[in-house]
């Protein structure tokens, strides 16, 4: 919502020039009013927030003008601009109205009109948008469909006009159909086989590095994803300008992996325990495929299924495990995404038992440098680090998938979790 903006050099001033004529949902004028409250809202622990700490630099927040807003920070924060365009940091109208939490009021070219937990979300045209023209639909109902056979069959008959993010194989199933238009890309998610650094004999780095030979990205995207889905190297993807690619730097080679095994005093191999999520099949299906590849150079691997609930609880919150595979959401800042392998996380699930003293100050010097080609470079040295100490192994970024009716136009895929209907058209309307 802002039409420009200027850093100070120190990188502690923010000046926003906010876009006029723009309107709520509710018809109020969107000014500077409603930006500082929106974040002198979120920085409150008590409100409610997920993330009050995406805020905590913000020291003060100035309107000269109703359409000027300056952020003054205590500390420079490269990553402030990124928190910005997260969705965590939406603006709501100054004045909250009681009943935003089940009628929600925004700008956007849509506004609600009704949502029936668990069955569907219906948006309705908002005259007042700014851009003229659009949006071109009237309206736009999100059905909640969780079985994807179902969800296909909805496509098929008519009822639905887009499917979301849809299996490999179903995908596979329809590419031939001419009457659906298959669209895919990078979904921006780093799918990663989390190490527990803390245990024996992941400790060991002899230990992780056999791992990081024994595995074989193209098989297990072949075999996840039907081959829907990039290799990676690092806990970054290639969606992101600083993306290092570093998949060549353990190639697939089992003999080095039970040299490896043998040097660190396993020449039999040893056995582990994998835990999944069993409500991801797509981390099911890559495990599968990992313990199989780890069992041919030794490493009897156990698959433990366990429910979202008790992946939170015991590998996320208590790292109880020692391998596990999950994905994290791609962010567009570096620092945000490689947070949890600093000093300030030292209990983080995947963290625990490693420390890098030099990882901790690129990290550290990585937020606070504004110069992009300084800060790419930074970024590179923290990814080699991380890659080749096997902190963890990163497996791929496995595609999104979208299946649309024949002649639905206007569909933008993006690498992150949104689905944009701004700009959806039929050729009638």
């Amino acid at each position: 919502m802002a039409e420009s903006f200027v850093v100070a050099r120190d990188g502690l001033t923010y000046i926003f020039r906010l876009r006029r004529g723009v309107r709520f949902h509710n018809g109020e004028p969107f000014t500077a009013r409603d930006v500082i409250a929106t974040f002198t809202r979120d920085r409150d622990k008590d409100y409610g927030h997920p993330h009050p700490e995406y805020y905590a630099d913000i020291d003060e927040i100035t309107a000269p003008d109703p359409y000027t807003v300056v952020f003054h920070l205590a500390r420079v924060d490269a990553a402030f601009l990124s928190l910005l365009a997260l969705g965590d940091s939406v603006i709501l109208p100054a004045d909250l109205p009681q009943d935003i939490k089940s009628h929600p009021v925004g700008t956007g070219p849509f506004e609600f009109a009704e949502w029936k937990l668990g069955d569907h979300l219906t948006l309705t045209r908002f005259p007042g948008y700014y851009r003229e023209g659009i949006p071109q639909l009237d309206e736009v109902t999100f059905r909640f469909i969780p079985d994807s056979a179902a969800a296909l069959a909805a496509l098929l008959s008519g009822d639905v006009d887009i499917d979301a993010r849809v299996p490999a194989e179903i995908a596979l199933g329809v590419r031939d159909n001419p009457a659906i238009e298959t669209v895919t890309g990078p979904k921006n998610l780093v799918q990663i086989l989390a190490i527990n650094n803390a245990r024996a004999p992941f400790d060991d780095l002899r230990v992780r590095q056999a791992i990081a030979y024994a595995l074989d990205r193209d098989e297990i995207i072949q075999g996840s994803m039907f081959g829907y889905g990039t290799p990676i190297g690092t806990h970054l993807t290639p969606a992101s300008p600083y993306y290092v690619d570093l998949t060549g730097l353990y190639p697939h080679d089992p003999a080095k992996a039970r040299a490896l095994l043998a040097a660190a005093g396993y020449p039999g191999g040893f056995s582990t325990t994998l835990t999944l999520p069993q409500n991801y099949e797509i981390h099911v299906r890559t495990g599968e495929i990992i313990a199989d590849q780890l069992s041919r150079v030794g490493i009897e691997t156990k698959i433990e299924l366990v429910d979202w609930g008790q992946w939170l609880s015991r590998v996320y919150h208590q790292a109880d495990y020692d391998l596990t595979v999950i994905g994290h959401i791609g962010k567009l800042d570096p620092g945000l995404m490689l947070v949890g392998y600093g000093k300030e996380r030292p209990d983080y699930y995947f963290r625990r038992g490693y420390d890098n003293p030099t990882l901790d100050d690129l990290l550290a010097r990585g937020m606070v440098t504004l110069d992009e080609e300084a800060r790419k470079e930074i970024y590179a040295q923290a990814e080699e680090i991380i890659t080749r100490d096997v902190v963890n192994y990163f497996v791929q970024d496995p595609d999104q998938i979208f299946l649309l009716k024949k002649g639905l136009s206007g569909f933008n895929l993006y690498p992150i979790y949104l689905i944009n209907v701004t700009e959806l058209s039929w050729p009638s309307s």
